[in-house]
């Protein structure tokens, strides 16, 4: 099955003051940067086949320290876009607190535009076409998409079945890691805002299963070679910065 591992950017001068959006220039800061390096350690056991991005400085730096160990490219997608937050963009939280739209946003996300921007609506349906696009063409093993706060807790809330307007309930910190897996009945979320260690998501070794005492192994009867037998195992408030 295809893995998204769904990451954040890490730490930057502007997460809980200001609403950064699509503004250039705003790159990690140090903590940022300690978050992003840790992270590149707590992804080092997992088998990453590719590497995407949201194109803003501050993600495209986050995807960085994790392809540079790796020898990996990293692959910017524009859909994995902020969210475009219109007039918004920049502006200090503590006064979009008091405006006329942030009860719409806090809690009718699903019909509220912000001011000459997007509606969240149209960023989760932006970001979920752009995630199939990618596990489509990615249809076996891991890949990262570095992405931002609300963009990734939209995309959570698609696959696992909550409601536009309730997604603010979720939250997804700087450098966390949420994985989704995609199997043949559906996405399952196998990590959510992950800040620790992800050794969990390392793919297992295929295992032969084990003969019953006294029995025989079924084998193969046009070459009369053994049949290995194959167990398979199934596992039935805007903070971006």
């Amino acid at each position: 099955m295809t893995v998204l591992l769904l990451v954040r950017h890490g730490a930057n001068d502007m997460v809980h003051g200001r609403l950064a959006g699509r503004l250039p220039g705003v790159r990690l800061n140090e903590e940022g940067r300690r978050q992003a390096a840790n992270l590149a350690a707590r992804l080092a056991d997992l088998p990453i086949d590719a590497i995407y991005s949201s194109p803003l400085d501050r993600t495209v730096e986050t995807a960085e320290a994790i392809a540079a160990p790796r020898g990996l490219s990293v692959r910017l997608v524009e859909a994995l876009q902020e969210v475009d937050y219109g007039e918004w963009q920049g502006a200090e939280l503590k006064e979009l607190y008091k405006h006329e739209l942030w009860p719409g946003i806090q809690h009718y996300p699903s019909g509220t535009r912000f001011p000459n921007g997007e509606t969240l609506g149209e960023t989760q349906m932006r970001i979920v076409t752009a995630l199939d696009a990618l596990r489509t063409r990615h249809p076996k093993g891991l890949i990262v998409v570095v992405s931002h706060a609300d963009a990734i807790r939209l995309a959570t809330a698609y696959y696992i079945g909550i409601h536009i307007d309730l997604f603010q309930r979720l939250e997804v910190a700087p450098c966390s890691v949420t994985a989704i897996g995609f199997t043949k009945m559906g996405p399952r979320l196998l990590a959510y805002n992950d800040t620790g260690s992800l050794a969990h998501l390392k793919p297992k070794p295929e295992e032969t299963q084990p003969a019953s005492a006294g029995s025989t192994p079924p084998t193969d009867q046009a070459s009369g070679n053994g049949v290995e037998v194959q167990a398979e195992a199934t596992n039935g408030s805007l903070t971006s910065a």
